[in-house]
């Protein structure tokens, strides 16, 4: 018997061996288990659980990773990564009293996509991928959610990065030193998120549209600490990773990290390539302002550049062209800007909403589309365009939906086959092979399936004719033992009878 933390609420769960799915007693969570076949592997999950449960995703996230090196085939590590990459925490829900997922760390690509959450599917047993089939479709609900009201949000300038309370719940130093920042730099004409006063109006639960939102459009972002430790805390860490993230992934932004206090060399690592400044310095507020006026003059140089191309091309031709050219480039955002100006053009127009279907799953060419994981029927974008399609384009579409799925269906087989081929090799026993017989059966057309479950049946009967020969066999010597027991008996009858005779003479 184990023990071993509920994912949702931290309370103990007992398992025993081979258990894969639980229900926590204290939340009444039903949950997906991680194989604790050591000492090491129960003390990596354990700390990893702590991490996540704190909101300290990368850390857990690098513990899983660990797992998965000595046992890439563990589902349960793959799906945590999932949650650390999404930034899952389980709340209660007020009405229902059950643990639901809230996401701290929105992205655009769809959980459906993540090569973890397909990883998870795959290593998983029945019990397991249905319970990550569910939670997955509960995330992606909410993201879409997230997504769609973060459109609505007008976009910042500047996203101050702070800790707002210390240790002991009051407000902390570096808190004051953002509200200063943020009226200084509101005063200059920038539009800046400050969570104390921009998410004022705000629940908690309700944060991640908007830093989301906040976080995407903000070109500047600046962290500010007077502790190491700030820096690394875990809301604190969660927003500058995820604006690091973004720069990595292109996008014209940059975080200046402002400092106080401290040694700069106890700034985060990440941080190493990063121009610093120091707030105690003469004139850093002066140095910080003229800085962004500088980065955000550039960006707007830019911007500007985009709109006066856009402009310059009257026709919804031209602009489709400019951004399927941006789609080949990889440049989302810009391929993004030109479809919605073809779509207020002409909101019926198929090419603009297959533009946009590319974007949404990161593809570059149309033919690319047959090459994803998961089914198109359910985008919104591809609904649109085979609405809006000449008979061509349709057809295209629903040729790539087709291979996709054919592609689906030929993974599920294989997974089938080689579970039940697994199972072959161990099999020793009458059930062993039924067992065998009853995964293939559905997949008999797939590979050697039948030429198997030939195998498989001819091995049964031979195992049911070894067991009645055994039986006839059994039978014969309680016949024969029944022979000579009857034959002892009437042997010493007889000697019996004589040696009465004998005395009696």
């Amino acid at each position: 018997m184990q023990i071993f933390k509920c994912k949702m609420c931290g309370g103990d769960l007992e398992l025993t061996k081979n258990m894969t799915v639980a229900v926590c007693p204290y939340c009444g969570t039903k949950q997906t288990l991680p194989k604790l076949s050591d000492e090491k592997r129960y003390n990596l999950y354990d700390r990893a659980g702590q991490y996540r449960r704190n909101n300290e995703y990368d850390k857990a996230a690098e513990l899983y990773e660990e797992i998965l090196k000595e046992d890439p085939k563990d589902a349960e590590s793959y799906w945590s990564l999932v949650l650390c990459k999404y930034g899952i925490e389980y709340v209660e829900d007020p009405s229902s009293h059950k643990r639901v997922p809230t996401i701290n760390r929105t992205q655009y690509t769809s959980i459906f996509l993540d090569s973890d959450y397909a990883s998870a599917l795959k290593y998983a047993d029945k019990s397991q991928r249905a319970i990550y089939e569910f939670e997955a479709k509960q995330i992606d609900e909410i993201q879409n959610n997230i997504i769609m009201i973060s459109k609505n949000e007008e976009p910042f300038d500047i996203f101050i990065c702070y800790k707002d309370l210390s240790a002991d719940g009051r407000r902390s130093e570096d808190s004051v030193i953002a509200a200063e920042l943020y009226h200084e730099l509101t005063e200059a004409g920038y539009k800046v998120f400050f969570s104390r006063i921009t998410l004022d109006d705000k629940m908690g639960i309700e944060y991640e549209p908007y830093i989301f939102a906040a976080l995407n459009s903000a070109k500047i972002m600046i962290v500010l600490s007077t502790r190491a430790e700030y820096f690394n805390s875990p809301w604190v860490k969660n927003e500058w990773s995820r604006y690091l993230a973004l720069i990595r992934q292109g996008a014209d932004k940059m975080l200046i990290p402002v400092y106080r206090d401290m040694n700069p060399y106890d700034l985060p690592v990440e941080f190493s390539h990063l121009q610093a400044m120091d707030m105690s310095k003469l004139g850093f507020m002066q140095d910080l302002v003229y800085g962004i006026q500088k980065i955000l003059q550039r960006n707007s140089s830019n911007e500007m550049k985009i709109k006066s191309v856009i402009h310059s091309q009257p026709t919804a031709e031209s602009l489709i062209k400019r951004a399927f050219l941006f789609l080949e480039d990889e440049e989302w955002e810009r391929a993004d800007i030109y479809c919605e100006k073809v779509l207020d053009m002409d909101p019926e127009c198929a090419e603009a909403y297959l533009g946009k279907l590319m974007i949404s799953q990161f593809v570059r060419r149309e033919e690319e589309l047959s090459k994803l994981k998961y089914t198109l029927k359910e985008n919104p974008y591809y609904q649109k365009t085979i609405r809006f399609a000449n008979s061509d384009l349709r057809s295209r579409l629903e040729e790539y939906e087709r291979v996709i799925e054919a592609r689906r269906e030929f993974e599920a087989k294989e997974i089938e086959y080689c579970t039940a081929s697994e199972l072959l090799n161990r099999a020793k026993h009458k059930i062993d092979y039924l067992e065998v017989i009853k995964k293939l059966e559905p997949i008999m057309d797939f590979r050697d399936s039948a030429k198997k479950i030939k195998y498989c049946q001819e091995k049964v009967d031979d195992l049911e004719q070894q067991f009645r020969e055994r039986e006839r066999i059994e039978e014969e010597k309680k016949q024969k033992n029944s022979k000579y027991y009857v034959a002892l008996g009437v042997f010493l009858f007889v000697i019996f009878v004589v040696s009465i005779f004998y005395t009696e003479g």
